[in-house]
């Protein structure tokens, strides 16, 4: 590649173990950039964890390269990754190479000694957990200052996540930079919320079976409710990946008040579930904080609130940037029960006030852009960001 090669022209790989098909807010924010930047006029590769052959998307602007790797982040990966890293080192010496999430920055932690593996410029977004995991380890601490000091450019989804990061490695804050999540493409545009009579008001869950997401504190905050109200609702569960017993716990906890129907669906492919939010009523993702896992921002939330929901949340890491209080919705104190309970009372019993959240809802969640996250991310280092 010529020297005098400009690095918007430079190619952009971009490195994730979260990628279609796996769900969650880090693969969806993955496809986003890719895309985002793609559209930008960058020459985009995508490498990411190994998966069926038929799991892509023909609307894709950017090449896919899957990767013999199963996107863990345990040590046997990691080398993995370093190895396909190494291959192809003299591309990735004179490109941007972009590290979206912890796993690949794990990988790249171990080549950043030896100055071949170094690409012409380095970009990284933290989400949140990740950083608390990082400095849980004295190695890895000083694996990641390191890393972070040869990076070009840092980003965050949050202010939250922003302050968390600058707490830990102050390093990073002459280079980090807001990516804030937006709509995901399939969700651009959604119709008007259809105002059909139903005998039950659906409160909806969409997210991984994991404590982390709070199932059970939804499921036990509907519970307190008085039996008249329990006997007129229903509460969907949406999502898979359940560990550790965690979906068995929801299930035995949802037996013993039989009058509130729970119904567990499943993962759900992307291209139905605007009909599931569709028929909902109420959305809840009530997140906790454990150890060092924290919801550094939520882009279900605006999915939810695209769809004209109201949203009822736990006020930890980074929710409040993706829920605003008393307009797109309620926000709680987590390990409140009772004040959970009254926030879904309040709203199942008005319902002007559930449409007043949803409505402003709709314009709150089309207020940033992928384009504007991917041009502060890959812009030339003399642009104005």
């Amino acid at each position: 590649m010529s020297a005098s090669c400009t690095d918007d022209q430079r190619p952009v790989f971009l490195i994730t173990h979260e990628f279609y098909p796996k769900r969650g807010g880090i693969a969806t924010f993955t496809e986003e950039i890719a895309r985002a930047t793609a559209k930008l006029g960058y020459n985009v590769e995508v490498w990411a964890q190994s998966a069926p052959e038929q799991a892509a998307k023909e609307d894709w602007p950017f090449q896919l390269r899957r990767l013999p790797l199963k996107g863990s982040h345990d040590l046997g990966c990691q080398i993995q990754l370093a190895r396909e890293l190494i291959r192809r080192r003299r591309d990735l010496r004179h490109a941007t190479v972009y590290l979206p999430e912890p796993g690949p920055m794990l990988a790249m932690m171990l080549l950043q000694f030896f100055h071949a593996f170094r690409p012409h410029r380095l970009v990284l977004t933290f989400h949140g957990s990740e950083i608390l995991k990082f400095t849980s380890s004295p190695v890895r601490r000083a694996l990641a200052r390191r890393l972070i000091q040869h990076a070009t450019r840092i980003s965050t989804l949050t202010h939250f996540t922003r302050d968390l990061l600058l707490s830990h490695f102050p390093e990073a804050r002459e280079k980090i930079f807001l990516t804030p999540g937006a709509l995901r493409s399939d969700f651009a545009v959604v119709p008007p919320r259809r105002t059909a009579r139903k005998d039950k008001t659906v409160v909806l869950t969409v997210g991984r079976l994991h404590p982390r997401k709070g199932q059970l504190e939804t499921l036990q905050a509907l519970q307190l409710l008085p039996a008249a109200t329990r006997a007129k609702l229903e509460y969907w569960i949406v999502g898979g990946q359940s560990r550790n017993g965690y979906e068995a716990a929801l299930r035995e906890a949802a037996a013993k008040r039989p009058d509130l129907t729970v119904r567990f669906f499943g993962n759900i492919p992307d291209d139905e579930l605007s009909d599931v939010y569709e028929r909902a009523d109420i959305f809840a993702m009530t997140s906790v904080n454990l150890e060092t896992s924290i919801e550094g921002f939520g882009l279900v939330y605006i999915e939810a609130a695209a769809h004209g929901l109201p949203v009822v949340a736990h006020d930890v890491g980074g929710v409040s940037e993706a829920v605003v209080d008393g307009v797109t919705g309620l926000l709680v104190p987590p390990h409140r029960p009772v004040q959970l309970a009254a926030a879904f009372e309040k709203l199942i019993h008005d319902p002007d006030l559930r449409r007043r959240l949803g409505d402003s809802g709709r314009a709150f969640a089309q207020r940033n852009c992928w384009k504007q996250s991917a041009a502060a991310l890959f812009s030339p280092e003399d642009a104005v960001i």
